[in-house]
């Protein structure tokens, strides 16, 4: 405690800024009706969290400066911004007053959200300390990456003028939306205290050696997600988080006789 690494820690708290933010500006939002911009801006602001989440602990590294001090901060920083945060989105994009018991129902979702999520921080955080190899997978899917499922849709319900091209008019885009939004966070809310192994995607991409394919992959990738942010959001978040358990499970029922469990490499590699 006499010495703290500068950079990363002031990063790990912006992550907490940033989710802080996510929350005044959902609190702005005036109807859950019409277009509002508010809603939009509350997800970029998780998803700037994100962001100082990824280059707080990569500077942490670099500068082999991790310690006890920066995990714990960076559990509670995360708390705000992949936890609460998101509970308040779901709470605003689902149905509103004028339907008292929906109402109520989804305040109970949102609240199981946020319970799952911080169950999940603090069994990071145990398992950060006693598994080595904690690192190299996670198990159960990360609360950046369920916050970021539903901090999408908030991107997407944000701008219902928008001509989406699976959609003939923003009414329909709203109610799609009112309807996934819970059904979403209750799944992803599951997912984040499963046992189910989730790859570490920017160790997957950005480490090591790669062909030249794996390259352009990413060029492709990042020029969509430049083009069309908003639906490439929506993609990227919800495959992974619903991608993976699917294909852990369908790998696990094609397991040999002998009952042997399937290698995380079977499952994120094939």
């Amino acid at each position: 405690m006499k010495k703290i690494a500068i950079i990363p820690t002031l990063l790990t708290v912006g992550n907490a800024v940033c989710g802080f933010a996510s929350i005044a500006y959902a609190s702005k939002i005036q109807s859950t009706v019409d277009a509002d911009p508010y809603f939009a801006v509350s997800g970029w602001f998780i998803f700037g969290a994100m962001v100082c989440d990824a280059l707080d602990g990569y500077l942490a590294r670099i500068s082999k400066s991790v310690s006890d001090f920066g995990m714990h901060l960076d559990s509670l920083c995360d708390a705000v911004s992949f936890g609460v945060a998101p509970a308040y989105l779901v709470l605003r994009m689902g149905p509103g007053a004028e339907t008292p018991r929906m109402h109520q129902a989804l305040a109970m979702l949102a609240a199981l959200y946020m319970v799952c999520a911080l169950l999940r921080l603090a069994r990071f955080n145990v398992q950060t300390t006693t598994d080595p190899a904690s690192s190299k997978r996670f198990r159960g899917l990360p609360s950046p990456g369920a916050a970021g499922c539903l901090a999408s849709l908030a991107i997407v319900r944000g701008d219902l003028a928008q001509k989406w091209p699976l959609f003939q008019d923003a009414e329909t885009v709203r109610r799609v939306i009112e309807i996934a939004t819970p059904l979403g966070a209750f799944a992803v809310a599951l997912l984040m205290v499963s046992r189910v192994p989730y790859p570490h995607l920017t160790k997957q991409i950005l480490r090591g050696r790669r062909p030249f394919s794996h390259l352009v992959q990413i060029i492709l990738a990042v020029f969509i997600i430049v083009l069309i942010p908003n639906l490439a959001m929506v993609l990227l978040f919800w495959v992974y988080a619903l991608g993976i358990p699917l294909r852990y499970f369908w790998v696990r029922s094609l397991r040999p006789a002998d009952g042997q469990m399937p290698r995380l490499e079977d499952v994120t590699r094939r």
